[in-house]
């Protein structure tokens, strides 16, 4: 499950208290995707130094919400996601990388990738729709810019529709993820129903909301 954190002012010393946590109670923060919630914090404040700062304690980022788009100055952030649980001031990361999956031809639709996507792996592929003929292990992630479609358990993270597509969907053979996104909103492990874990399930973005509901 996604742990959310929550700078606030004045930053240098809520790291000295998060560093303070970490060193009591490391297993809180060990393999945990973590995702950021940067709206307690003032207009102007460095957003690209305080993830750098989370990243340089080796926590997995994730996403970032409660940022203003000004404070990139309207440029492209290549760190991690913008993300939200509203659609409220929120922007999308534009990247067309594709990592550690096979070369690719010009400006493909789709990508279709035979193996699973171990732990520790991510794939992120903008230009269309992602389909895993396999599984995705915890603490790994798949990113696209349309749906995601998984033919195996999803253990790890599903981002679909980042690049502002509402209708994109997530479907998986077995859901057990530890985090769903779809156009910037998300839903972590915690709010996924107990009764969908381990089945068929879709998912899709109502309004505000990720909603689930069973395939089989």
């Amino acid at each position: 499950m996604a742990l959310v954190l929550t700078p606030e002012p004045p930053v240098a010393d809520w790291l000295a208290a998060l560093d303070s946590q970490m060193k009591q109670s490391p297993s809180v923060f060990e393999a945990r995707p973590v995702i950021v919630d940067m709206s307690g914090l003032p207009r102007g404040t460095d957003l690209t130094a305080v993830v750098d700062a989370l990243m340089a304690r080796d926590l997995r980022i994730i996403g970032v919400e409660g940022a203003d788009p000004d404070w990139t100055d309207g440029q492209t952030w290549g760190r991690t996601p913008m993300m939200s649980t509203s659609r409220a001031d929120r922007f999308y990361e534009v990247t067309t990388e594709v990592a550690d999956v096979p070369a690719l031809p010009k400006e493909p639709s789709a990508l279709v990738l035979t193996r699973p996507v171990r732990s520790g792996q991510s794939v992120t592929f903008m230009q269309g729709d992602v389909t895993i003929v396999g599984s995705v292990a915890s603490g790994a992630e798949v990113i696209a810019g349309g749906s995601i479609h998984v033919y195996g358990a999803l253990r790890g993270r599903a981002v679909a529709g980042l690049l502002g597509q509402p209708g994109a969907r997530i479907f998986c053979r077995r859901l057990d993820a530890e985090l769903l996104a779809i156009d910037g909103i998300y839903k972590t492990a915690d709010d996924i129903e107990p009764e969908l874990r381990g089945r068929a399930v879709q998912a899709w973005l109502d309004g505000e909301a990720v909603m689930l509901a069973a395939l089989d």
